[in-house]
């Protein structure tokens, strides 16, 4: 039985991410947070890389079973399969993802999967333009972009609801309720 929490934020850019997983992070006792960006290379080539660094990553996470210690990451390999299928990289990571979904879902963890997303999708404007300004430079993020990632977000969880939903909780969670209100909902299921 699992005694150790891994916890995997997914949604899209402006959906608050990186607000709760460093709200989260600061609040499980033992928890170690990991932001991951995947690859910026979306060729074939960039395919071989992602696969080999979500491998090795988890290569990783099977070696920290049973060390009571809570895994919190700020996106992982989800995220790769979500922009492959949205047309941002030239190849498919469906393969992979499947074989990498099955490996995540029989670790010795209580697993947790939880996608952020905005109900009100006027929202993403706002937070949008605060990214911009704070850190983002090199990238341009838009609000059309952002909502057809929260589509395909909101999708996946449904499909990993379905393929492991005995193994994995999958939690959907609107940040719109406010900061307060969404710390609270996290706490709900994570303890």
């Amino acid at each position: 039985m699992a005694n150790s929490k891994l916890i995997v934020i997914e949604g899209p850019q402006g959906a608050g991410k990186t607000t709760i997983t460093d709200y989260i992070r600061h609040k499980l006792p033992y928890t170690n947070l990991y932001r991951l960006n995947g690859s910026n290379d979306s060729s074939p080539t960039g395919k071989a890389k992602s696969v080999e660094m979500y491998t090795d990553l988890l290569d990783y996470i099977e070696k920290l079973q049973n060390k009571n210690i809570n895994l919190l990451f700020d996106r992982t390999f989800f995220t790769e399969a979500i922009y492959c299928r949205l047309g941002f990289k030239e190849f498919s990571y469906d393969d992979v993802f499947d074989v990498f979904l099955e490996r995540l879902a029989n670790f010795d963890f209580e697993t947790y999967y939880i996608t952020l997303y905005l109900s009100d999708t006027n929202e993403f404007e706002t937070r949008l333009a605060r990214s911009d300004k704070a850190i983002i430079k090199y990238a341009k993020f838009d609000k059309d972009s952002s909502i057809k990632q929260q589509d395909a977000y909101l999708k996946m969880a449904d499909e990993v609801k379905q393929k492991f939903g005995d193994k994995i909780k999958v939690i959907n969670i609107d940040t719109c309720i406010g900061l307060e209100g969404v710390k609270e909902e996290i706490m709900k299921y994570l303890g």
